[in-house]
């Protein structure tokens, strides 16, 4: 078309504005304008041509996210998996992520929305009107339209960010018209001929191309423009019937079969013609006109559509490379209707029958791993056994692959009696309407489906049906935390699902190891989580793959197993995008977690930030109460009571607005170990009577301690000791143990404590435990210090004791030396541990590689220890040590 010099000035102008908004009835020339403007912007531009289907907001973000890859290779690509979450984020969260992935885009560059009047969903709406409020200044948005969308015109108008082009804008002016009719289109009329054709259409650029095509065929140019007239609508009917009737017969049948195709590729096109197969038996079939190949009868579907788009027939190339097309969508319309008029008048002739051209649709899709488009021809051919089979995806369901919308209309859409004869189809809508989050009428659905089971044969369709019920079941009991309904319906789902239906079983291995991790049945969940890993892994099942990881990785942590479980969170990170899928804020949650028992608060603290980042995108959860109780206790470590008590009352108040009402025992844990060091003993008990017991005799214990009622602490934690070792919690038993020894010191039990002490450490080095022991304070300082005297783990104490020694001096413990001494200057622990390898024999350098300190360090801890000790050589210090009983 010609180049209209006046809007692309229009548009050139507009690029310094936020949006561009092309909005006008069909017909006139709005997605033609913008192909050519962007051919000589000098931009680089993304183009989405938008459909019906794009109202699925997973559906219109993947496609977003492809087509801004043509002009910045990585932009989406991290976001992309965000959508494969098993607890999708919301939409603003993966666009905040997109926008700011946009932002490194280096050049400025256009993003194209065409037909957005095909989307009514609020859902992407919404996203759409939050991309353009938050758009980088780099990037220019054009909207292409029928009608105004849902924006803030107005205000984008006010503020001077919004450039229009409508109706009055794009009307061919006269001149237009001529170099439209005469260059363009080929035709020699004059400038009268242009003049009342021009009048007659208004500038309706569609009706002056449809004139032009018609009079192609005609040689009385003055009687076809004299009887041009009527409306838009009389006017298009004449002129399609015009354009189809001077068409040859073969070229009609190829248009109107392949009608049926919104989107159209020649491979495609050959399947829905059956051209291999049936054209040469095609009635009539013309291949004589001079326009078309010499052997049109045998060409292919992709030389037919290259015929079409250079014949102007309506056809719109969707790509560069000229592999997608599809039909002007006045055009289809026209062609459908035909389409359907010749199937009634041809009942039974062959290639007429709508029905079957969909289902060659259907077939050619499946066959290229296009499911959804499939599933949509064969929901439009009323082929409700293959609908459903493509639908259930082979034990993987469609709505879990970016096929919810077209899955929930084809379902809600049926009669209630095909939904009742079909229990298949009851579960699966069931299935979809967990997965967007609509539980009212999940269960009605699924007892619907049983009772249309109880007289079938129990086959076995029917018990993987049954399988899936309680699939369905466990799911919804998951996310209420109901651990022995997730049980008893995940195993019912095993023992009924299909052998071959993986993708369902392996998700029942994981809701069960779920629930056995609920009931504290570790080594039951660590079964299940491997057999779902397992599973997971063989059929590149990717989710269940991650959550299963992310299972075994906790239970590696719950085992003591502190290296294990951080290479395990590391390996499920590998699997993550950039960035990653709101699901790995479990990964990070547990790198923090073991950095702050390492005593690499800092690692500690950047960790969480990024897992409470990616929990605040997960909508219905409990996860970020989950990062706000760790970092409650990672400000403890830091000594920031503050900042510890103001976010656990954040996190109670959550808890309660939300009605995760289970997790208030772990609030009341951490409450207890704040209120302990704010020295409110009352704020602590109190925590304990309302939530501590019989949940946590340990914080019970805390605050017996604390009240000096060291006999109560003990009573309550040999018990409890005992009782986890019984089930193999080891993680609970080794915190026990800690306590243990404190209040055994406390209670004057000296030797008792040092013996308990020396098999927590053994238990504890391995794992490499630093702030079990330091989080104690300066009861376990002394104890340390006892153990190290006595010989027991030097290694360990001694570095147990530096961090405790760091501690005194940053975060105020208390400065009273830990072991009494008869110097004027007592010496520190560090210093303590220092003297006592110097005794060993050990040289500076060897003790700089001990105690993880730098050579000059140790030489400046050698000369304090001779200056508190007044003496000038290190034989000399060990000896003096040893007279004054350091040593």
């Amino acid at each position: 078309m010609v180049l209209r010099s006046r809007l692309i000035d229009r548009l050139n102008e507009g690029k310094q504005r936020k949006l561009t908004l092309i909005s006008a009835s069909p017909g006139f020339g709005k997605t033609t304008l913008v192909s050519e403007w962007l051919a000589g912007c000098g931009r680089p531009a993304a183009w989405l041509s938008l459909d019906e289907g794009d109202n699925d907001a997973a559906r219109f973000l993947t496609y977003l996210f492809a087509a801004l890859q043509n002009i910045g290779a990585n932009v989406g690509e991290g976001v992309f998996g965000l959508l494969q979450s098993p607890q999708p984020p919301s939409i603003e969260s993966i666009l905040t992520l997109l926008l700011n992935e946009m932002t490194t885009i280096p050049s400025p560059s256009i993003l194209v929305l065409d037909d957005y009047h095909v989307i009514d969903a609020t859902p992407v709406q919404e996203a759409v009107s939050f991309l353009v409020e938050r758009l980088p200044v780099q990037m220019h948005l054009v909207m292409i339209t029928r009608k105004d969308p849902h924006l803030p015109l107005a205000r984008l108008r006010a503020r001077g960010q919004l450039n229009e082009l409508r109706v009055a804008d794009l009307r061919f002016t006269s001149i237009e018209a001529a170099g439209f009719l005469n260059e363009a289109m080929g035709l020699s009329l004059s400038p009268e001929d242009i003049s009342r054709l021009e009048t007659r259409t208004e500038g309706w650029i569609a009706g002056l191309q449809l004139a032009a095509i018609s009079m192609q065929g005609h040689n009385d140019t003055k009687g076809f423009i004299d009887s041009f007239t009527g409306s838009h609508r009389h006017v298009m009917d004449y002129l399609m019937e015009e354009v189809l009737r001077q068409q040859p017969e073969s070229i009609q049948l190829f248009l109107l079969r392949t009608s049926v195709l919104d989107r159209m590729s020649g491979s495609l096109c050959d399947a829905v013609t059956r051209r291999s197969a049936q054209h040469s038996r095609m009635k009539g079939t013309l291949a004589a006109s001079s326009s078309l190949p010499p052997a049109f009868t045998t060409a292919s579907g992709q030389e037919v559509l290259e015929y079409l788009e250079q014949s102007n027939l309506f056809l719109v190339p969707l790509d560069n490379e000229r592999r997608w097309y599809r039909y002007h969508h006045l055009f289809a319309d026209l062609l459908r209707q035909r389409l359907h008029q010749h199937s009634a008048a041809s009942a039974g002739d062959e290639g007429w029958d709508v029905g079957e051209l969909h289902m060659h649709a259907s077939v050619w899709y499946e066959k290229n791993g296009l499911e959804i488009e499939a599933f949509q021809h064969a929901v439009t051919a009323n082929d409700v056994p293959r609908a459903v089979r493509l639908m259930e995806g082979g034990g993987m369901p469609l709505h879990f692959r970016g096929g919810v919308t077209p899955v929930m209309s084809w379902l809600e859409s049926l009669p209630a009696a095909t939904l009742n004869a079909n229990p298949s189809l009851l579960v699966m809508h069931a299935s979809a309407l967990l997965f967007v989050s609509q539980t009212t009428g999940v269960e009605q659905k699924l007892q619907a489906a049983e009772a249309a089971l109880q007289d079938a044969v129990l086959d076995d369709n029917n018990k993987n049906l049954i399988g899936h019920i309680a699939s369905v079941r466990a799911t919804i009991a998951v996310s209420q935390h109901q651990a022995d309904t997730i049980i008893a319906e995940s195993k019912r789902a095993l023992a009924f699902l299909h052998p071959n239906n993986l993708p369902v079983r392996s998700a029942a291995a994981w809701t069960l190891g779920y629930a056995y991790q609920l009931k504290g049945e570790r080594a039951a969940a660590k079964k299940a989580y491997s057999d779902a890993l397992a599973v997971s892994q063989t059929i590149g099942h990717y989710i269940i793959r991650i959550m299963a990881t992310l299972g075994l990785g906790n239970l590696q942590e719950s085992e003591n197993q502190l290296d294990q479980a951080f290479q395990t969170y590391r390996q499920v990170l590998e699997l993550a995008g950039d960035p990653p899928m709101p699901v790995f804020c479990e990964a990070y949650l547990g790198l923090a977690r073991i950095c702050c028992e390492w005593n690499d608060l800092e690692a500690a603290e950047q960790h969480l930030q990024q897992s409470m980042r990616l929990a605040r995108q997960i909508e219905h959860t409990d996860r970020l109460v989950t990062c706000e109780i760790f970092q409650s206790k990672l400000m403890l470590a830091k000594g920031d009571l503050a900042r510890a008590f103001s976010i656990l009352i954040k996190a109670g108040q959550f808890v309660r607005r939300h009605s995760f009402v289970y997790r208030m025992p772990d609030i009341s844990d951490a409450q207890v170990l704040v209120s302990l060091r704010m020295g409110n003993m009352a704020a602590a008990a109190e925590w304990v009577e309302a939530y501590g017991l019989p949940f946590s005799p340990v914080s019970a214990a805390r605050v017996h301690l604390a009240q000096g009622n060291t006999a109560a602490a003990l009573a309550l934690l040999e018990p409890w000791r005992q009782q986890v070792e019984a089930k193999g919690w080891e993680d609970e038993r080794l915190k026990t143990m800690v306590l243990q020894t404190v209040a055994l010191f406390a209670h004057g039990e000296k030797n008792e404590a040092l013996r308990l002490l020396g098999e927590t450490l053994k238990l504890a080095e391995p794992g490499g435990f630093v702030r079990l022991f330091v989080d104690e304070g300066l009861p376990m300082a002394r104890l340390i210090s006892e153990a190290s005297a006595h010989g027991i783990m030097r290694d360990y104490t001694a570095k147990l004791l530096a961090v405790f020694e760091a501690e005194q001096t940053h975060h105020g413990l208390q400065s009273e030396p830990l072991r009494a001494q008869p110097l004027i200057e007592p010496l520190s622990a560090r210093e303590l541990n220092v003297l006592r390898l110097i005794a060993e024999g050990l040289s500076n350098l060897e003790i700089s590689e001990r105690l993880f300190l730098a050579l000059s360090t140790v030489k400046g801890h050698n000369r304090i220890i001779f200056d508190k000790l007044q003496v000038q050589r290190r034989t000399e210090a060990v000896a003096r040590a040893r007279e004054l009983g350091l040593l």
